[in-house]
């Protein structure tokens, strides 16, 4: 029955409409077989999870299990558990003054028994909608058993002058609070084992002891846990008597197609109005941007442990697109196009967010972006242009020997950064043997997109070392390998 919470303020009234009260797993596992079986989504906005972690987190929900949510940073795993609160009931009723949202036909606290037994059906009762259910607390070093599970309030036993025997003196902590709603500790293994030790009643037998009370509280509480593999061996572990109490374990994933992996970027990242409207972003600039992230997790420079947070994308893409914005507004331009050396402005936004081994601190932050940087550019290539083998015949014929002579045979060519759209186009257009590799071999590319893929196969032949290119302080130069010493002998 649908109950009308407006015209509801006292426990006669609920019973009246014939209210049935719910624990919150079945509440979970109610909503969840309705969405399920009305073929809706249940997570909306994961992507990449499709066939593996969401599949796996039904069926914890449906098994009413507790859940740890296993897996590297920046893999939604947080996200996950925010999306679990769409999976509740709207509203709830709850004993008005409860401190710990006591269900009023199943009152737990003292205060909530007392005073149905002083008002009986007159009870207040108010109602509490399914967003004010969430309950976060980020696991660290200070956090107390005192925080979490409550400690005994001298103040209280004071003002109300109570002995320290009473339980009135009692002050609850966030998990007590957290009553009938979704509870998540993030990096778990971080919690001191003493503290996670306090969680084994709480999961099991339903009871807090706080001091030398012993309350009978069997809290309705769905908890969802995440944690870092890798924090199992590093800065701490989840004790075993508590990994046993957690119904189900289900590992996540970073995205496996830069085609989901694009997906994710587009919605996350943070744009002004007037970026996305004003510049224009080829999905070549995409893919790369993308294959960057893909090229740091099998990178040798990169801690695999530590893992490539989907967000380093995401800032990237924001960095990107602001690199773009203000060139424009240097040059007094108002639509731009992102160009590929526009892509030295997301560098920030890698080093940040990679952690390296011993040898890319030796190389250095920088100087790992940039490498990482070529090596998409070098994946992608043969996607767009023949692919140029390791190891050629000196006499073989390529398919760039033209474009590599017009190098041989100039001065080079000089890219500034800050060049307006018409002066980057011309500089582009100034080498014929660019337009005659576009048209034989990517010859339905969008206009739009045709200068982003003559810089892209300039780079592209740098990152195969057929060509050199050297930064200077406003711009790029792009030379062949020997005509400049062989022009100075």
């Amino acid at each position: 029955m649908k109950i009308d919470y407006k015209n509801i303020s006292t426990l006669g009234e609920l019973k009246k409409a014939a209210y049935q009260s719910k624990s919150i797993k079945d509440e979970l596992r109610s909503n969840l077989r309705d969405k399920i079986s009305k073929g809706e989504e249940t997570f909306h906005g994961i992507w990449g999870y499709e066939e593996s972690v969401i599949p796996e987190l039904e069926r914890a929900i449906l098994s009413r299990h507790n859940i740890n949510l296993l897996g590297l940073r920046g893999q939604a795993k947080t996200r996950l558990a925010r999306l679990m609160v769409n999976l509740l009931d709207e509203w709830i009723p709850f004993v008005e003054g409860s401190e710990i949202n006591d269900d009023p036909l199943k009152p737990l606290s003292r205060f909530s028994r007392e005073l149905i037994k002083e008002k009986g059906d007159k009870t207040p009762v108010s109602w509490l909608h399914r967003e004010e259910r969430f309950y976060e607390k980020l696991a660290t070093p200070d956090v107390t058993v005192a925080d979490l599970i409550g400690d005994v309030d001298p103040i209280k036993a004071a003002n109300m002058r109570l002995s320290y025997a009473d339980d009135r003196v009692i002050h609850f902590g966030m998990i007590p609070r957290s009553n009938r709603c979704i509870f998540v500790i993030n990096e778990l293994p971080d919690l001191q084992s003493r503290i996670q030790v306090s969680l084994f009643n709480i999961l099991q037998e339903g009871d807090i002891q706080i001091r030398g009370f012993k309350l009978r509280l069997p809290l309705d509480i769905q908890f969802v846990f995440t944690a870092n593999p890798e924090d199992y061996t590093n800065r701490g572990s989840i004790v075993t008597p508590l990994k046993d109490r957690i119904g189900s374990q289900i590992l996540t994933h970073y995205p496996e197609e830069i085609k989901i992996a694009r997906r994710i970027t587009e919605q996350e990242a943070q744009l002004d109005e007037r970026q996305a409207k004003s510049i224009y972003v080829p999905d070549l600039a995409k893919d790369l941007l993308e294959q960057i992230s893909f090229e740091a997790r099998q990178s040798e420079y990169v801690d695999s442990k530590s893992g490539v947070s989907a967000r380093t994308s995401i800032t990237a893409f924001e960095n990107l697109l602001s690199t773009a914005e203000r060139r424009a507004l240097i040059t007094g331009e108002d639509k731009t196009r992102v160009r590929l050396s526009d892509f030295m402005g997301v560098i920030p936004a890698i080093t940040g967010k990679i952690e390296l081994v011993y040898e890319g601190e030796q190389e250095g932050g920088d100087k790992v972006a940039l490498i990482l940087f070529q090596d998409a550019i070098k994946t992608l290539f043969p996607n767009y242009f023949p692919k140029i083998e390791k190891l050629e015949h000196k006499d073989a014929e390529s398919p760039y020997d033209n474009l590599i002579n017009w190098f041989f045979e100039s001065e080079g060519l000089d890219l500034m950064d800050n060049l307006t759209d018409n002066e980057y186009e011309a500089t582009l257009n100034s080498i014929p043997e660019l337009n005659t590799l576009i048209k034989r071999h990517q010859p339905d590319i969008p206009k739009e997109d045709t200068f982003f893929l003559k810089e892209f196969l300039l780079w592209g032949l740098v990152a195969n070392k057929k060509l050199s290119k050297r930064r200077f302080q406003k711009g790029y130069q792009f030379k062949d390998l020997y005509g400049s010493f062989i022009s100075k002998l």
